[in-house]
C-alpha cells in the first residue's frame, strides 16, 4: 500500500494498484472526515451505512500518481490509450 493524497481536500489514503483497471483503497478515520465528496454522500442502509461510491478528485489523484510512477502498478501491462484516429482515404 502506498499513501496518496487527494489534491482537493488533502485526505491521505493507502492505495494498491493491481492493474490499471483495479485499485484498492483503505480509508482511515481522518481521511473519511477530510473527504468532501464522502461527507456529502447521502446516508442509506448498507454495510457501511452510506451510499458513497468513490471520490472523483481522489480517483484523479490516484491515476496521476500511477501515471507519474509514484504509485506502483502491479500488472506489467502498459497503460492502454485510445489509438490515433485513422484518416479516411477517398
Amino acid at each position: 500500500m502506498t499513501p496518496v493524497d487527494c489534491t482537493t481536500c488533502g485526505a491521505r489514503v493507502e492505495v494498491r494498484k493491481s492493474s490499471w483497471d483495479q485499485t484498492s483503497i483503505q480509508w482511515d478515520a481522518a481521511s473519511r472526515e477530510s473527504c468532501l465528496e464522502r461527507r456529502a454522500a447521502s446516508p442509506r442502509p448498507g454495510p457501511n451505512g452510506a451510499a458513497f461510491r468513490g471520490c472523483a478528485a481522489l480517483r484523479a489523484a490516484v491515476r496521476e500518481a500511477a501515471v507519474a510512477g509514484a504509485l506502483p502498478v502491479q500488472d506489467t501491462d502498459d497503460l492502454r490509450t485510445n489509438p490515433a484516429p485513422q484518416e479516411a482515404h477517398p
